[in-house]
């Protein structure tokens, strides 16, 4: 926390410094900025670039590198160590187990979930020609392509958004995966080529909505931040980081789940979400989903994981991560 010459809070945001990183942060700044004039909080707001394990190793698979939280350690030891007071992440890429004395105080409004391609020629995953190469660091994505599309060849690609796009001229692939929320918020939407729907690439946990982390003892920043949640985002938020947990997943193996508000009313009873999940075998050989529906996000996520668990799904999870 630091102080200006008047007295006035000026809040440190902690994030990875990538193009897309730099903008969201940009764009939850600006946001925070109107909530705290809106109720006359008058903090002011300043970046704190950091770098993490997942953007110093650029030549590996993600699924390789191994531990959980590749893309937040570092920022949250900051949080703790008082160095940033806020940092926003991805919500993919945060382990289900927060460090202990930290917290999502936020998790706003959610960005398309859906995965994308961007590609040479053609609007949709059927149009990429028989052997196609397409680049993808995301086991879960690849297992999915694979399994609707056996013939693709699916390699991985590394590096942040702007420069997985460039390698699809410089690296000869035919398409590369991304996450349509990025493109969203890079201003990039006409470089889409074709959005995938969610039943046939089931999105990864969390995607397209960010976590805004605080600490837990920091009144000030949690009561700023509880005006910035989106209740909705928040709840099937809850219901996917809930069958992660039950699964004892990281963010980089092939799970995918995507939770929906079926009814939601000022009566609260009248509450249904709905969460499908997805496990697989990178090669896309196998392919477990399951779909339920209840009132209660956290219940359900464990639901949700114990049909895929009787399936198979803790075998399948197991070999990969062995």
């Amino acid at each position: 926390m630091e102080t200006t010459n008047n007295g006035q809070r000026t809040i440190v945001v902690g994030t990875r410094q990538s193009a897309l990183a730099l903008t969201q942060t940009g764009q939850v700044i600006e946001e925070l900025k109107r909530i705290s004039e809106k109720h006359g909080l008058g903090y002011s707001f300043e970046i704190r670039k950091i770098v993490t394990k997942g953007d110093r190793i650029l030549d590996v698979m993600l699924s390789k590198v191994g531990g959980k939280g590749l893309f937040v350690k570092e920022i949250e030891q900051a949080l703790l160590d008082g160095e940033i007071d806020i940092a926003v992440h991805c919500v993919k890429d945060m382990p289900y187990e927060l460090q202990e004395g930290l917290m999502n105080g936020a998790i706003p409004k959610r960005v398309d979930p859906r995965d994308c391609l961007i590609m040479k020629e053609g609007s949709s995953l059927n149009d990429l020609p028989k052997g196609a190469r397409v680049g993808t660091s995301s086991l879960r994505r690849s297992c999915q392509l694979k399994n609707v599309r056996p013939d693709l060849q699916v390699e991985s690609v590394r590096g942040n958004i702007d420069s997985r796009i460039r390698k699809l001229e410089t690296e000869g692939f035919d398409a590369i995966v991304l996450a349509t929320a990025g493109m969203i918020r890079m201003g990039w939407e006409d470089r889409i080529s074709a959005t995938i729907p969610v039943d046939v690439s089931v999105p990864a946990v969390g995607q397209g909505a960010l976590g805004i982390e605080c600490r837990v003892e920091d009144p000030a920043v949690r009561e700023l931040l509880s005006l910035y949640n989106d209740e909705e985002t928040s709840l099937v938020i809850r219901a996917e980081r809930s069958l992660l947990g039950a699964l004892n997943g990281g963010c980089q193996i092939p799970i995918g789940a995507y939770a929906t508000v079926r009814q939601m009313s000022t009566d609260s009873a009248a509450l249904e979400l709905e969460l499908t999940g997805i496990v697989g075998t990178p090669d896309g050989s196998v392919l477990l989903k399951e779909m339920l529906r209840g009132s209660d996000p956290e219940q359900l996520g464990r639901d949700v994981a114990a049909a895929l668990s009787a399936r198979g799904a803790d075998r399948i999870l197991a070999e990969i991560e062995g």
